[in-house]
């Protein structure tokens, strides 16, 4: 068996094109979650005859109405992954997402601005669901040995995906019209949601397409060869667990840098460094790029110092989301004081955005570290916590500037940012706990116990 389980240890198997179809599901997610922020300028444009006269306001509406819902079903995610299982949910968030992508235009034509704000709020509404079902993916599919990098794997489609839309969509609208980005997004979606239809499976368990040496490999390695059944979860547990309080306060540090650079950093390198980001693609990609390309680094190093032990998967997760979060925490500040030069503002944030990809082997993982039942709940709840507060990110911005064009102002949005990076992880250093949770095992109560002595004795 041991020689069986080290042939198929290292070789490429299902698993592995299991987790590069929910890359390329996160991929075209993101694609179309990013598609209106490219498809807005051309849309809006008063020198083409089928532009749409919105207001800056108006815009501003349909570019944040995503969040509206996705907001709330980040709550319900988890539970919903566990209970109706993961596969079944991410079809319905992909095909959604790709029938809203598709009906975009007509909606825009036909209902106005309103229309494309309800097709927004149904694909945020959905894709709430997606995260949680991907932790629940990770801790059913991928071996403790190769968690780290097929994971991040599986992640970093995110910024695959936000890169992509930002280096195509300049050139698909050159050429055949802004509606061509939700159709070929639309067609992208479909494909895939039909491959994880046919290919994709909740667990190894049921799939029928996974060898049975890989299956037994799998199970081995997570401990999973005893009995399967639903559990529920201990919500009480997990609320007084400081690993778990640990993982909120992170999580709500991530997106709250995340927010400041998506919505500020644009306004930023325009008002105060002379960039106009949001007019050249390959300026807005170079980072999302450097960050998923940094994220296999992280996930392959990770996988590494767990097998030759040379830390804890405890101390891991924490180097990894320290990188994470000092670097950019560090960059910001010397962002803020850069000297009016593009190339070199373009560079600090590169230096901001890349090495931040060390949270996916940090504490995005430790949930599945943690307790791999009840990943999926857990994730809900944290990255939920965490879009909320994300949402006064740009408000406290907006307290913080009364000047946009003046650099001492932006310093002070900076610095905030910073602080928040640096100080959270500071908290999740000292509270993290990346090992197996006592509360992840399900109890034996009195019923089960008297039905396995029932079937000692039959037996």
């Amino acid at each position: 068996m041991g020689v069986a389980v080290t042939d198929v240890q290292s070789k490429l198997g299902f698993r592995h094109f299991h987790a590069f179809l929910l890359f390329s599901i996160n991929v075209v997610t993101f694609m179309f979650r990013n598609s209106i922020s490219s498809a807005l300028v051309a849309m809006t444009d008063g020198t083409k005859e089928d532009s749409f006269d919105w207001s800056i306001k108006t815009q501003s509406v349909i570019l944040s109405s995503f969040m509206w819902i996705y907001v709330i079903t980040q709550f319900p995610g988890g539970e919903m992954a566990v209970r109706f299982q993961p596969k079944p949910l991410t079809i319905i968030t992909t095909v959604v997402c790709t029938l809203m992508s598709i009906a975009t235009p007509i909606a825009a034509k036909i209902g106005g601005w309103t229309m494309v704000l309800v097709c927004r709020m149904i694909q945020g509404a959905v894709q709430g669901w997606l995260l949680p079902c991907v932790h629940v993916f990770i801790s059913k599919w991928v071996p403790l040995e190769e968690r780290s990098r097929l994971g991040v794997f599986m992640y970093s489609g995110a910024q695959l995906g936000i890169s992509i839309q930002y280096l195509i969509s300049g050139y698909i609208i050159h050429n055949w019209g802004w509606e061509a980005i939700f159709y070929i997004n639309g067609v992208i979606g479909a494909v895939l949601a039909g491959l994880f239809c046919i290919f994709g499976a909740s667990s190894p368990q049921t799939s029928k397409w996974i060898s049975e040496g890989e299956r037994l490999y799998i199970q081995t390695s997570l401990n999973e060869i005893a009995r399967h059944k639903k559990l529920k979860t201990p919500w009480k547990k997990i609320w007084t667990s400081m690993g778990f309080i640990s993982l909120i306060v992170v999580n709500c540090a991530q997106n709250w840098g995340v927010w400041t650079l998506m919505t500020l950093i644009p306004s930023y390198l325009n008002q105060v460094q002379g960039v106009d980001i949001k007019a050249n693609g390959v300026i807005s990609a170079i980072p999302y790029l450097g960050m998923f390309i940094m994220s296999f680094v992280f996930g392959y190093g990770a996988d590494l110092m767990i097998k030759r032990k040379w830390f804890s998967i405890t101390m891991t997760r924490k180097i990894c989301n320290s990188i994470g979060f000092f670097v950019p925490g560090l960059a910001l500040i010397v962002l803020s004081y850069a000297p009016a030069d593009p190339n070199l503002a373009v560079l600090l944030l590169t230096a901001v955005v890349t090495p931040n990809a060390g949270h996916f082997s940090g504490y995005l993982l430790a949930h599945i570290d943690m307790a791999p039942n009840f990943a999926g709940p857990m994730s809900g709840v944290t990255n939920g916590c965490a879009n909320v507060l994300s949402i006064f990110a740009p408000l406290a911005a907006g307290l913080l500037l009364q000047d946009e064009a003046d650099p001492r102002d932006w310093r002070k949005v900076f610095y905030l940012s910073s602080c928040i990076y640096i100080a959270c992880n500071i908290f999740y250093i000292i509270y993290g706990d990346s090992t197996r949770q006592s509360w992840n095992e399900p109890e034996t109560d009195d019923t089960d116990a008297e039905a396995e002595e029932s079937r000692n004795k039959v037996h």
